[in-house]
């Protein structure tokens, strides 16, 4: 009878262990949904900032077509895309940004945009097959924008507005920028931010 006793005992000690087990587990997966949450291109505040007009710039295309303008009126949006011969991200996102391309065409233009050294800028665009793009070097444009990490894309729209901007290390966050445009936000991650119950 008393190992009767003991063993329902032992089982509730288990049982109750258990539930705290799952309490605890419950709330690391709260914590860990919120550290993971969705997030958008890691904007910045340096520059022009988001809502602002793009500073205008007329610079020629390395790939040929003359001049390319960025910011003033234009007839559809357009995105910056910073990059570098160097920089492993941004080839590595040079494939998305061709199949952007051809399916956002209606509405966007794109624009490559660096500086440093032409004969390196026309031997990555050789290598990386990128005589389709408009691609502009000016250290200037940079300098504006306060690109200090790449990639780095802004998007302005047909009125020369900053729509969206920050940094892109994968199509989810590139595509945010468009997600931006269209939900009338300055990122998503303000979004989200907004969303999130008040502690008050």
């Amino acid at each position: 009878m008393t190992g009767l006793i003991f063993a329902v005992a032992a089982l509730w000690v288990v049982v109750l262990g258990l539930v705290v087990a799952l309490f605890a587990l419950a709330r690391q997966t709260g914590v860990l949904f919120e550290r993971i949450s969705p997030m958008g291109a890691l904007i910045n505040d340096a520059g022009p900032k988001v809502g602002d007009a793009s500073p205008r710039f007329t610079l020629p295309s390395l790939t040929g077509g003359g001049v390319v303008a960025i910011g003033g009126q234009a007839p559809k949006s357009k995105l910056v895309f910073f990059l570098s011969p160097t920089c492993p991200v941004c080839k590595k996102l040079l494939p998305i940004l061709k199949s952007i391309r051809g399916s956002e065409k209606g509405w966007l233009d794109l624009v490559l945009a660096s500086d440093g050294e032409e004969g390196k800028h026309r031997a990555f665009i050789e290598r990386a097959n990128l005589g389709s793009f408009p691609y502009v070097l000016s250290t200037e444009l940079g300098i504006t924008y306060r690109v200090s990490r790449l990639p780095f894309a802004v998007l302005i729209d047909e009125a020369g507005t900053v729509i969206s901007k920050g940094l892109v290390n994968n199509r989810e966050q590139l595509e945010s920028l468009f997600n931006a445009k269209e939900l009338g936000v300055p990122s998503i991650q303000t979004l989200i931010d907004q969303m999130k119950p008040s502690n008050a």
